[in-house]
């Protein structure tokens, strides 16, 4: 027996050359087809359906909230309840980023008839997360052995930012279901030198990228991690994703207006991604091998980094300049995060003097994960309560009064139950979001807005919470100064996400 690579000994101390997996020239035999590095072994169930169980678990947990929805679902519920051609007209104008996935939840909403809306809204993202799951086991698996794919698995469906968006009814979950499946097909496409899940690998990325545009970058992770040999191959289905995707980027430039609202990244968000990269580094370290598996040169560490990096730094330094960074854009990288993570445990608990340490640690992290994860599935969690801000409304409110929404697109609270206004006239509205082709409605000049106001005598405004920005709009400031000038403060009732304020004239509170 011997070693690869190393001489062998022959009669008479004569060394020969060093065998390898190709056979030489000298031998009768005709030449073996390059092997794989390292064959990954058949997976068994227990490695991609445990973590997969555990995370639809984990998202069926109170997948309601309480019944409640924050603005960003019930702009989906009500784009999704839309006729097709009023979607259409709307999505040429706003919001064509997650155009895909709002047709996708129109046709899902028009198949599930009188089911739970909350239920139809969040299942895909349950069930796209538990895909992710069981997929990025089976990608931990093939990169660096079972065990170390079952860990990956369950830390994925554990980390927080991970079980907030699979009961969300927005895109994010399905994305980076997508994303995790595309990086997969990379893996086997480099191992197998298959055209098909070269093509395979191209289409579902692109997939991933119709559905956010943000996902294409995970090209610049696959780009580290893709050896020389496949480079040509992958170039190719890289610039299929590319030329797929660019004219939904064409479209989404011109509706810029939909990010305005992003801050340029403080200290916090800063900090926070330097922390996180610093730990993913510390786990690169642990779990990195030159003997590990690997498949042609597919190394995890390289892969996971970059999946967890290079997405989000690409966002942080275009936001210097232009804001764009938003963590659920780039959701996917926790993948990285899990793929790390799961290697470096699987390292520490083989070792004997490092295992107890690796099970305390793993396990005092789940345990303080514990109020995270309790927190998630209240109404808290998220940045506003449409419902209950729609109910403040409709009991602050008289019939004849008139509700004002400041800013203007705060009228998205009202979309999932236009009811809660009935009685109430909306002072500044031109059109209604479904009339105007828009997401909040239209709203008339500033000039018109002032005269309605000076005729009403009690109006309900519903605002942000105090200290956040004020729009700068002529029609804003009309609102806000025809509101000091003419009328007094009655009261203010403070909900999730929201205050609503009943202002009448001097003397009638």
């Amino acid at each position: 027996m011997h070693v690869l690579g190393v001489p062998r000994r022959g009669p008479r101390g004569i060394d020969h050359a060093p065998e390898s997996a190709i056979a030489t020239t000298h031998t009768s035999r005709p030449p073996l087809a390059p092997a794989r590095l390292s064959s990954p072994a058949p997976h068994t169930p227990l490695t991609v359906y445990a973590p997969a169980l555990l995370s639809l678990a984990l998202g069926l947990w109170g997948i309601r909230r309480g019944g409640t929805l924050w603005r960003d679902e019930a702009v989906t519920y009500d784009m999704a309840r839309r006729s097709l051609p009023d979607l259409w007209s709307t999505l040429a104008d706003a919001d064509a980023v997650h155009g895909l996935y709002y047709l996708l939840m129109h046709l899902l909403f028009a198949v599930t008839g009188g089911l739970d809306p909350l239920l139809v809204l969040r299942l895909p993202s349950v069930l796209a997360t538990a895909a992710a799951t069981g997929t990025l086991a089976l990608l931990g698996h093939r990169l660096a052995g079972p065990r170390a794919g079952l860990l990956a698995g369950s830390v994925f469906a554990l980390l927080p930012q991970v079980q907030r968006y699979a009961q969300e009814g927005r895109s994010y979950a399905i994305v980076c279901a997508l994303v995790v499946g595309a990086t997969y097909l990379l893996v086997r496409a480099v191992a197998d030198r298959d055209g098909r899940t070269w093509v395979a690998y191209a289409a579902v990325l692109a997939a991933a990228g119709l559905l956010h545009e943000f996902a294409v970058l995970a090209l610049t992770a696959h780009a580290v991690a893709v050896p020389r040999a496949a480079r040509r191959a992958w170039a190719g289905a890289a610039a299929v994703v590319l030329v797929t995707v660019a004219p939904l980027a064409v479209l989404s430039t011109r509706q810029s207006d939909q990010v305005s609202w992003i801050g340029r990244p403080g200290a916090g968000a800063l900090a926070g991604f330097a922390g996180t990269a610093v730990l993913a580094l510390a786990c690169a370290a642990i779990c990195r091998n030159p003997t590990s598996r690997v498949l042609r040169g597919v190394r995890l560490p390289a892969l996971a980094l970059g999946l967890l990096v290079l997405p989000a730094l690409l966002l942080l330094l275009v936001s210097l300049v232009t804001p764009l960074y938003v963590d659920r854009y780039v959701l996917y990288g926790q993948s990285g995060t899990a793929l790390l993570t799961g290697a470096a445990l699987d390292r520490l608990t083989r070792a004997r003097r490092t295992r107890a340490a690796a099970l305390t640690c793993a396990g005092a992290a789940v345990l303080a994960l514990l109020p995270v994860t309790l927190q998630l599935r209240t109404p808290q969690s998220r940045v506003d309560d449409v419902g209950a801000i729609a109910r403040a409304v409709a009991e602050a409110g008289a019939p004849g009064d008139g509700v004002l929404y400041l800013p203007a697109r705060r009228r998205v609270w009202s979309l999932p139950d236009p009811g809660s206004l009935r009685g109430l006239r909306d002072l500044a509205l031109d059109r209604a979001p479904a009339a105007s082709h828009t997401l909040y409605g239209t709203e008339v000049p500033a000039p018109v807005v002032r005269a309605r106001m000076i005729t009403a005598t009690r109006i309900v405004a519903v605002s942000d919470p105090a200290g956040q920005p004020l729009d700068g709009t002529p029609a804003e400031i009309v609102k806000r100064r025809v509101l000091a000038t003419y009328f007094e403060r009655c009261g203010t009732r403070r909900v999730q996400g929201a205050r609503v304020t009943v202002y009448a004239r001097p003397g009638t509170c």
